[in-house]
């Protein structure tokens, strides 16, 4: 641990997935507050399955967390992820207007993917949240092509990019800061300042969700962090899903 923040940083030269190795401790039983960055990753996960480009000079980082609560939570911690990589991001750029949030789980460059986040986590007999991981891969030096996006990176703004360990201890702080705030303050705080990041509101927005499309206007986050959708007349919350 540092005096900065309370996670433990672990550096690996190579691994094949950040997210797997914390998974395999989390059930061994390590405790919170273990951070694995790789400096390159050769098997890297995203969202919905999708695979995610390791090159070195990027972050790939994986947290572990034991948070006391019900597993319902969960989603909240990937919007906690998204603000404190946004806190950790905006000071080094020449122009921080060009950052955006994408619900749930992308950081945005001039509209293009810089960052992903994947959360996943593992429940108690009880319902409530025994581990979770929050992976995070960051474009710093290069934006490898993802199929279907425009990609990004924090040398495309004209910055010399940070290396990995040294964004990592910036992020890590962060998301120590937001974590603090979290316990005290509610999910308020957090939700606020991911909405200051997000999408306009009666943006026209279309949601993935179980191979179906739902379209309609972004009418804000519930309290709970999830996604609200206007259409038909109604406001839909939409717990899960990707924005299209």
């Amino acid at each position: 641990m540092t005096a900065a923040h309370r996670f433990c940083l672990r550096v690996h030269e190579a691994l094949p997935s950040t997210s797997d190795l914390v998974a395999r401790l989390a059930e061994a039983g390590e405790p919170d507050g273990l951070a694995v960055l790789a400096r390159r990753q050769t098997a890297g996960r995203g969202t919905q399955g999708r695979s995610w480009e390791g090159p070195s000079g990027n972050l790939h980082i994986t947290m572990l967390l034991r948070p006391a609560e019900p597993m319902r939570h969960a989603p909240q911690w990937s919007l906690l992820a998204a603000v404190a990589l946004a806190d950790a991001v905006a000071p080094m750029l020449p122009d921080p207007s060009i950052l955006a949030l994408k619900w749930p789980n992308d950081l945005l460059l001039g509209g293009a993917k810089a960052a992903g986040i994947l959360t996943e986590a593992s429940a108690t007999p009880e319902g409530g949240i025994a581990w979770l991981s929050i992976g995070i891969g960051v474009n710093l030096a290069h934006a490898p092509e993802v199929p279907g996006r425009r990609t990004a990176c924090l040398a495309d703004t004209g910055i010399a990019p940070p290396a990995p360990e040294a964004f990592a201890e910036a992020l890590l702080a962060a998301i120590d800061r937001r974590r603090t705030e979290r316990a005290l303050e509610g999910f308020a705080p957090v939700r606020a300042a991911w909405l200051a990041r997000g999408p306009a509101l009666d943006t026209h927005l279309a949601i993935r969700r179980q191979g179906a499309e739902i379209a309609g206007r972004f009418a804000g986050l519930a309290e709970d962090g999830s996604l609200l959708l206007a259409s038909g007349g109604r406001v839909h919350a939409v717990a899960s899903g990707e924005v299209a």
